[in-house]
């Protein structure tokens, strides 16, 4: 009877790269928190009875005072509906704040350029234990997505079982676990941002179209009489005031959008330029 011989199978490498732990709680509390903010400011900073020569002390929710005395405090006839813009003005400003220190912790220490050369010196001089050095230096996504590359490189160097295309494949593989992990960190929250440059506006023609009505509405009252003309302004000055600031938070959240995706651009070209190096690096070593 012939022998049966056990055939030898290589063990498939597991990943260095492990998915990060990390809490979202701002997406949840900011923007109800923003929204109060909003209305508070509304109602007791520009609506404070002081700075109306006719305070309505009994308004409650929504008092209607009338002659404001400052250019600033004008912004409360603007209605009910500016709490809501200044609530989404504040959000803006919040998950900016958030996204700059995020991606500028993303962005690490350094030129991303110059830490790529400084990696591909070292590996051209096989030197892998710098380079993984240089990534703990550069304390960025591209380091990070380098260094989990480079454990996988100086993995494969030792690697006897596998074909110099299947270590390769590894390599790469290992960059892209490690780039899949960076990536939505970086990109999280944006979407507030890009939701802001519409709902604003959308907002703010809310508010300018409840002024026009309230506008027309006191001409077509015959009982008026003189106090049209000023129901007239008011109703005016609610529909500008939406309208100036609907479109400046639109303008301010369009402007850190595009700020924060084109620093997400840079990285990510930076990300790629790494699986580049390594794979073009670790060829060359079986040339």
């Amino acid at each position: 009877m012939a022998e049966n011989k056990p055939t030898a199978t290589v063990a498939k490498a597991a990943t260095s790269v492990q998915p990060k732990k990390s809490s979202n709680m701002i997406s949840y509390i900011a923007p109800i928190a923003c929204i109060i903010a909003g209305y508070v400011i509304w109602r007791f900073v520009l609506g404070d009875p002081s700075n109306f020569s006719k305070p309505d002390l009994n308004g409650g929710f929504w008092p209607s005072h009338q002659g404001p005395k400052g250019a600033l405090v004008r912004a409360y006839e603007g209605g009910i509906i500016v709490p809501l813009l200044i609530g989404l003005n504040l959000m803006v400003w919040t998950f900016a704040i958030e996204r700059f220190l995020t991606i500028s912790k993303a962005s690490g220490k350094g030129n991303i350029s110059e830490f790529i050369r400084k990696v591909q010196y070292h590996l051209a001089n096989k030197n892998v234990d710098a380079a993984l050095g240089e990534c703990d230096k550069q304390k960025g996504s591209v380091g990070n997505v380098m260094k989990a590359g480079l454990r996988k490189y100086k993995e494969m160097t030792t690697e006897a079982g596998l074909e110099t295309d299947q270590k390769l494949a590894a390599i790469q593989k290992e960059v892209e676990e490690a780039t899949a992990l960076e990536l939505p960190m970086l990109e999280k929250n944006l979407v507030f941002l890009s939701t802001i440059v519409s709902l604003a506006t959308l907002v703010a023609l809310l508010g300018t179209v409840m002024g026009m009505i309230k506008s027309f509405a006191s001409l077509g009252d015959e009982s008026a009489g003189a106090q049209a003309a000023a129901a007239l302004a008011i109703g005016i000055s609610e529909a500008l005031y939406n309208t100036a600031l609907g479109i400046g938070t639109s303008a301010i959240a369009l402007v850190f959008y595009n700020i924060f995706t084109t620093r997400i651009d840079g990285i990510t070209f930076g990300i790629d330029e790494s699986g580049f190096t390594l794979t073009q690096s670790f060829a060359s070593l079986y040339k």
